[in-house]
């Protein structure tokens, strides 16, 4: 499925989307799984494909899981979507600073195998003959790659969730 589950959450619930950008990621998974009646090991594809069929009720579901979360978050200091993204921002910025201060390069060569890895397999997929058997673990293979992948440019560029708050204060500020 190619459904962009994390973006259609976005529209319904953008603190829990949000969330998913940082460290608190895994409370604000469990709040959507919950909210879809999937249990906590649900995967990506079977969240997506929930999602993507959800009726009206299984939507206020989630709006309620995400009313829910933000009264968890307050009670923890979090008033916001900006808190959540300021937390996910300095997550990044203190590893960066880190990768900085100590010159180190482990980051960088593991971003380049993993790149290497996943645009690899990537070419596998499309270019080889692949017997049944091995199709499988190659997909989670490949969707682990992938997920890798998209954080260490997030990492390295920024998330698209930091570009617009950037882009939003800026169009803010006075020249």
């Amino acid at each position: 499925m190619n459904f962009d589950w994390k973006g259609a959450l976005g529209n319904v619930a953008p603190m829990l989307a949000t969330a998913l950008l940082g460290p608190l990621a895994g409370g604000a998974v469990a709040a959507i799984t919950e909210a879809l009646g999937l249990g906590p090991d649900a995967s990506d594809a079977e969240i997506a494909k929930k999602l993507a069929t959800a009726s009206p009720d299984t939507l206020l579901q989630i709006k309620k899981a995400e009313q829910d979360f933000a009264t968890r978050m307050a009670e923890l200091g979090f008033k916001s979507e900006a808190d959540l993204e300021k937390i996910a921002a300095d997550d990044r910025a203190d590893a960066r600073h880190r990768e900085i201060e100590r010159q180190d390069w482990t980051p960088r060569i593991l971003a380049y195998l993993v790149t290497a890895g996943f645009f690899g397999m990537l070419s596998v997929m499309v270019f080889a003959a692949i017997p049944a058997a091995s199709k499988e673990p190659l997909y989670i293979l490949l969707g682990s790659l992938g997920t890798a992948w998209t954080s260490i440019i997030s990492y390295y560029f920024g998330s698209t969730a930091g570009g617009q708050k950037k882009s939003e204060l800026l169009a803010k500020t006075k020249p």
